[in-house]
């Protein structure tokens, strides 16, 4: 399938489980993951409209900023797990990181982030299936986590993104993505302005919109599939 008939078919996909879910199109955001695809596929997503990028590694993605940095308008979104020694080049170049796990994270992004540039956008990595293997916090940590962000300058703590477990099982997503969407009421208890779930990919879009995702971070549907096998988000 071709590109423009690819992001045409999910743009489809998923202003209909918008609709499904009592929602508008528009409140749901697509965050295209171009992970381990060549920057010539993110200019050509680009030129058909598609603004914003998602990426895991960070010497892929700074590559892949410097070979499009043509490309207005363009906003780079880091979805992968960030080690507090890798936190410059996502203070300095991204515009929204997806994966916020630490305060120690939290401060080192805090003062590396140019004053100059809109404060970065952040939101708290919650491990809802409670994988080992999985990044973020546990559920439980997160409003101490969230108050110590939100007195940092330079960041807008603007909600909460998961990855789900890998299962055919609607009933667990579902309270996965349902317990997500709590934890966003508790946290605009502490950050007013939180109102960000990012959460579902090509996979599991339709139960993450339905229980209120307002970004779906999709690879395979778009670029097709990966050679390395792994998930969106590892």
């Amino acid at each position: 399938m071709e590109q423009a008939q690819r992001l045409e078919a999910l743009r489809r996909r998923i202003g209909e489980a918008a609709v499904q879910a009592g929602r508008e199109a528009v409140a749901v955001r697509l965050i295209a993951v171009g992970k381990t695809f060549p920057a010539a596929d993110i200019r050509a997503f680009y030129a058909l409209g598609q603004r914003d990028f998602g990426e895991n590694y960070i010497r892929e993605w700074q590559l892949k900023a410097e070979a499009l940095a043509d490309c207005a308008g363009l906003l780079w979104h880091i979805i992968g797990h960030v080690q507090s020694n890798k936190s410059r080049p996502v203070a300095e170049g991204a515009h929204w990181l997806h994966t916020l796990d630490s305060a120690k994270l939290a401060r080192r992004l805090s003062d590396q982030r140019p004053p100059q540039l809109p404060d970065l956008q952040v939101c708290i990595e919650i491990n809802i299936s409670g994988e080992a293997a999985k990044h973020g916090v546990a559920p439980e940590q997160m409003l101490p986590l969230a108050r110590e962000v939100a007195q940092l300058p330079r960041l807008n703590l603007r909600g909460l993104m998961c990855v789900a477990e890998a299962t055919d099982n609607h009933a667990a997503l579902r309270a996965q993505f349902d317990a997500m969407r709590n934890l966003l009421a508790k946290l605009q208890t502490v950050a007013p302005q939180a109102d960000t779930l990012s959460m579902g990919m090509s996979g599991d879009l339709e139960t993450a919109i339905a229980c209120g995702a307002t970004m779906v971070r999709i690879g395979s549907a778009l670029f097709g599939r990966r050679d390395d096998g792994a998930s969106e988000n590892g």
